[in-house]
């Protein structure tokens, strides 16, 4: 049947299981065999941001762990110390709320952006699209252009064959290599990882590194868009952002439709035909394999690559551009301008999104900037809980972790309240190092009988000399029966 209303005639395509013979009989798969995917290289808009953003993420990656801050690496999460060096902040374990808000910020970020632009992460800054990128671009060089490639795979094994394979997958390992040496050194110094991988030393830093490797080589140089497809559950959960309002990779059909090939002099219109002349360059240079003639598809990762390949054909037919295009669903349906689709991005999803993240962002900022530089942790000495000493003086003792959170180093003086008759009589004042934590032994001594039994609330102040930054912490002292 032929389309009627300018839409584009839905194809029925049969099952039909792949047939085997075997000793007993026929069986059958019901699995369809994995096609390797060509992705064709393409130029334009969308193909130069993509590499702009390879250029930018890989930037900020494998020269972040080298730059210094004073003695120090800029950046870098100190697993063996439990320190978390970023720029001019020390951060300890016990600032994980830190981070845990960072996840929460990343999260809805990814939210809004979904709402209004569709998959924008995935398609420019995912590192499975950034390194899947590097490493096509290494075997386009190598190998040569789409066709060259699969001239090659389908030839058999001659000498060009051997070295041009050779060569390719020696150079992935020695960039995914360099990926897991540069993604460990934001956990150990990364001048000093390269001397102990030289020198063999460090098992679980060879590990990781190995690890890490193997990941992006496998990832990038062999699954490629199976991970985006079957292996990430973002793309199974973005029909939940998605609505008919949300930016994403269009095609036209009442315009493209009904295909065909022709030659430019050709009066098209007047033979039924509309705008699309079924190149298929649109399917080529999709990293995905997908045809976004049919439709959005969890698979698309709204990298915008058939765009460039479809303007770059509507140039060369002399038709107008957009026939691909990035634009809403109801704004093809109404045939809405690029302004009309934009006055519908402050809908209330994305303004509640917006509204969530901005507040988030200040909180954060805010806790940072009146964050106390120093931490105190108080445990009780569970050794001698409560004992009487010399003076018919009753002694609790209490253990203090002092965590200095500045570059500099400090002295800590330390009294406490909650009692009457209460004293220190251990050490009143502290000095630790830059981004160091000591270990005090405080005791604390009550006249005897000036206290019910029973557990008393105390607090110990310390208080860092000369900066007035000032910590209470609460804690216990006990009196027998």
């Amino acid at each position: 049947m032929k389309p009627t209303d300018g839409k584009p005639e839905k194809k029925v395509i049969p099952i039909v299981p792949a047939k085997q013979s075997s000793a007993e009989g026929e069986t059958y798969s019901l699995y369809e065999a994995q096609k390797k995917i060509y992705p064709r290289s393409i130029s334009g808009l969308f193909a130069r941001w993509r590499w702009a953003m390879v250029y930018l993420t890989q930037l900020v990656f494998y020269g972040l762990p080298w730059l210094q801050w004073g003695e120090r690496q800029m950046v870098l999460f100190d697993l063996g110390a439990r320190r978390f060096y970023i720029f001019g902040l020390v951060l300890y374990p016990q600032d994980f709320i830190y981070l845990t808000g960072l996840l929460i910020i990343s999260a809805l970020s990814l939210f809004l952006f979904t709402a209004v632009a569709g998959r924008l992460w995935c398609g420019f800054a995912c590192p499975q699209t950034v390194y899947t990128e590097i490493f096509m671009w290494i075997e386009h060089k190598i190998e040569g252009d789409r066709s060259a490639r699969m001239r090659l795979d389908n030839n058999s094994w001659t000498f060009e064959k051997i070295w041009k394979k050779t060569a390719k997958q020696i150079a992935w390992v020695a960039v995914s290599f360099w990926t897991g040496f540069t993604f460990v050194g934001f956990f150990v110094p990364i001048r000093e990882l390269g001397g102990e991988l030289m020198a063999l030393q460090g098992s679980w830093q060879i590990f990781w590194v190995l690890f890490y490797g193997f990941a992006t080589y496998g990832n990038a140089g062999f699954l490629r868009e199976q991970v985006c497809k079957y292996m990430c559950p973002y793309a199974r959960f973005q029909s939940a952002m998605f609505d008919k309002d949300t930016m994403i990779v269009t095609y036209d059909p009442e315009r493209g439709e009904k295909r065909g090939p022709r030659v430019k002099t050709l009066d098209y219109k007047a033979k039924g035909l509309g705008d699309c002349i079924d190149c298929t360059l649109c399917v080529q240079v999709c990293p995905t394999g997908i045809d976004i003639r049919d439709g959005l598809q969890y698979e698309c990762i709204g990298c915008g690559l058939c765009v460039d390949a479809c303007d770059q054909v509507m140039d060369k037919m002399k038709y107008p551009r957009g026939l691909i295009r990035f634009s809403t669903q109801n704004g093809v349906a109404n045939h809405w301008t690029q302004s009309e689709m934009i006055k519908r991005v402050f809908r209330p999803r994305v303004l509640m999104y917006s509204g969530i993240l901005i507040a988030l962002c200040l909180a954060m900022l805010a806790s940072l900037v009146i964050r106390t530089p120093f931490k105190v942790d108080v445990v009780r000495d569970r050794a001698a809980l409560s004992r009487i000493v010399a003076g018919g003086k009753l002694e609790n003792i209490y253990r203090l972790q002092i965590m200095n959170a500045t570059e500099k180093a400090q002295t800590y003086s330390i009294s406490a309240r909650g009692l009457e008759g209460l004293e220190l009589v251990s050490e009143p004042q502290v000095d630790i190092g830059a981004a160091e934590s000591r270990w005090v032994s405080v005791r604390l001594h009550i006249p005897y009988g000036s206290a019910s039994s029973g557990s008393h609330t105390v607090y110990f102040d310390i208080k860092a000399e000369g900066t007035g930054n000032h910590v209470a912490e609460k804690s216990v002292f006990l009196v027998p029966r």
